[in-house]
């Protein structure tokens, strides 16, 4: 990169100056996310308040691991209010989980299963029921139902949760996450409900999750009142992992995401939540 490649290809490749410290720090997190797994991982991603990017985290978390690992990778929407997972990353929303329940028992085949979910580059996407009155029967079994059989063609399942914890859908959720991220934006509304989302957590028999959380502070939304290093620092005592993700004008607009317009510190910050989830995967 920068002038070490400018240095090498000026040079026909005679003078190699090696990575620089930015390039070895992207490699070793590469090698993070890489990482092999023995049997499927769950991730949750939530947050009790909308609008502070939970969806783009769960989508752009998607794309990273299914780009930078070999195996199999899904999205699932599992917000009963008509969730966007499926129209920021695939824009297809024809057929949902709810077609997927109807037909569970028949499904033998990974290209079976296909024909209920929609591609984002690598990755699988499963889109939530588009009709709220619907949604609310996706329940507690019917989520379990629904991971059951993707951990037969999956190594990694990533849940986009709805913003109510105590809803049926979350508590299946929550009791199949090996990790759980929380979603919260540098706003005096934004920080107060990740902070209560963790303190539900604590409160609802949750410990070892909210414990081992990684807290996620999407800068599309900021405020002068609130102080970004006092709020790090107050986030990093209650939980594993603190991650920034910086505004992003392609992510902001809130239309589908396409990884090749993110800027290179958006990538960066998402690769970097992707190898902070992969070392909990030990």
């Amino acid at each position: 990169m920068g002038w070490r490649a400018a240095l090498y290809s000026m040079t026909g490749g005679r003078v190699n100056a090696g990575l620089g410290g930015a390039e070895r720090a992207a490699v070793a997190m590469l090698s993070r996310v890489r990482r092999p797994l023995a049997g499927t991982r769950h991730v949750a991603v939530t947050s009790i308040k909308g609008g502070v990017g939970k969806t783009t985290v769960a989508a752009c978390l998607g794309l990273t691991l299914a780009d930078c690992r070999g195996d199999g990778v899904i999205a699932l929407d599992a917000d009963p209010d008509a969730g966007t997972l499926a129209d920021r990353l695939s824009g297809e929303t024809d057929v949902t989980v709810r077609e997927l329940l109807d037909n569970l028992d028949s499904l033998t085949s990974l290209s079976e299963f296909g024909k209920y979910t929609s591609l984002a580059g690598r990755l699988r996407v499963l889109a939530g029921e588009q009709d709220p009155a619907m949604g609310e029967a996706f329940a507690r079994e019917e989520y379990q139902k629904v991971c059951a059989a993707l951990v037969r063609f999956f190594d990694i399942v990533i849940t986009d949760c709805g913003t109510g914890l105590v809803h049926s859908a979350m508590q299946g959720t929550l009791a199949l996450a090996d990790r759980l991220i929380v979603v919260g934006a540098p706003t005096v509304d934004g920080a107060s409900r990740a902070s209560k989302t963790l303190d539900w957590l604590f409160a609802h028999g949750h410990e070892k999750l909210a414990e081992e959380a990684v807290l996620v502070l999407c800068r599309d939304r900021t405020s002068n009142r609130v102080d970004r290093a006092q709020l790090r620092e107050h986030f990093a005592n209650r939980c594993r992992h603190v991650v920034d993700i910086p505004a992003d004008p392609h992510l902001f607009s809130g239309g589908q995401i396409l990884q090749d317009r993110l800027a290179p510190t958006t990538r960066r910050a998402f690769l970097e939540l992707a190898a902070i989830i992969a070392d909990g995967f030990e």
